[in-house]
């Protein structure tokens, strides 16, 4: 009899377990958003660039320009627009308060000058190029106006403990644009900022297995999407080279989210991935299906 009370234990304890777990990666379920509009297009990463980070020449991937044309620079991402590819870009809060198109936290990759972009404003970044051209950091209100709701936007935040202002005041200019946009984020609270103060906004949580590179519990937990019931995304943006992390299926295949893949760079590995993910990020190279 004292086996089996410790089997029925073991068994009940595991069951509880795996039902905290299926809860806690939650995304949102009732009351989402129409995805719909965001199918029928491939998202140009970071817009239609060719250019590598160690201020080389162009890749050569789009064979149909010689511009040098950098990742999140205005003509990068105008191309992607005028080609009709959806665009990924990130935005960035400058020291006073604009909102920038820019990947990393520090300028020395992209402009090839010491210090972290939080610490210019926006007219200092402007005597900046990037990768040796003749762009400039653009302005997200500059980006926004150009596109010009030609076609859907996946808006990354970039959150540096400034989740709450970043998001209040991206959302108030976007509450003038007329397309479609998402957003999506690494960090929960610019997540769960849209979840409190704009429901209706499509929102993505991001991320990757961090596990390999990040031996820490906030890491091993964002890996796992552990902490979703928080944000309730509506869909999950993911590293298309980790597409078997369980989490991210049970969200796609159990919760019915959306699945987002990035960043895939070449047609071989969108191919192989086509049937695991919804949407796809793509850099480097131009794809066959949009």
């Amino acid at each position: 009899m004292k086996i089996l009370f410790v089997i029925l234990i073991i068994v009940l304890s595991l069951v509880i377990l795996s039902g905290l777990y299926l809860i806690s990666i939650k995304p949102r379920i009732h009351g989402r958003p129409d995805y719909k509009p965001f199918y029928g297009h491939m998202y140009a990463h970071r817009g239609l660039h060719n250019m590598n980070p160690a201020f080389s020449k162009p890749q050569g991937s789009f064979s149909d320009t010689e511009d040098n044309l950098p990742e999140n620079s205005y003509a990068a991402i105008k191309r992607a627009a005028d080609l009709g590819y959806g665009i990924e870009f990130d935005v960035h809060l400058t020291k006073d308060n604009i909102p920038v198109v820019f990947h990393d936290d520090t300028l020395n990759r992209m402009c090839g000058v010491k210090g972290n972009l939080k610490d210019y404003t926006f007219e200092e970044l402007q005597q900046f190029r990037l990768l040796g051209t003749e762009e400039r950091i653009p302005a997200f209100v500059d980006i926004l106006k150009m596109v010009g709701g030609r076609v859907p936007l996946i808006i990354e935040y970039k959150v540096e403990k400034n989740a709450d202002r970043l998001c209040s005041i991206c959302d108030n200019i976007l509450s003038n644009y007329k397309g479609l946009y998402c957003i999506e984020s690494f960090h929960p609270l610019a997540v769960r900022w849209y979840k409190t103060h704009r429901p209706n906004i499509v929102r993505g949580q991001l991320s990757e297995d961090f596990t390999k590179q990040k031996l820490n519990l906030p890491y091993f937990l964002l890996s796992h999407l552990i902490g979703n019931c928080y944000a309730s995304p509506d869909f999950i943006a993911y590293n298309c080279k980790h597409k078997n992390e369980l989490s991210r299926n049970i969200c796609r295949k159990l919760y019915r989210s959306l699945s987002v893949a990035w960043t895939v760079r070449s047609q071989e590995e969108l191919d192989n991935i086509a049937r695991s993910f919804d949407l796809f990020i793509f850099e480097g190279f131009v794809p066959l299906q949009q």
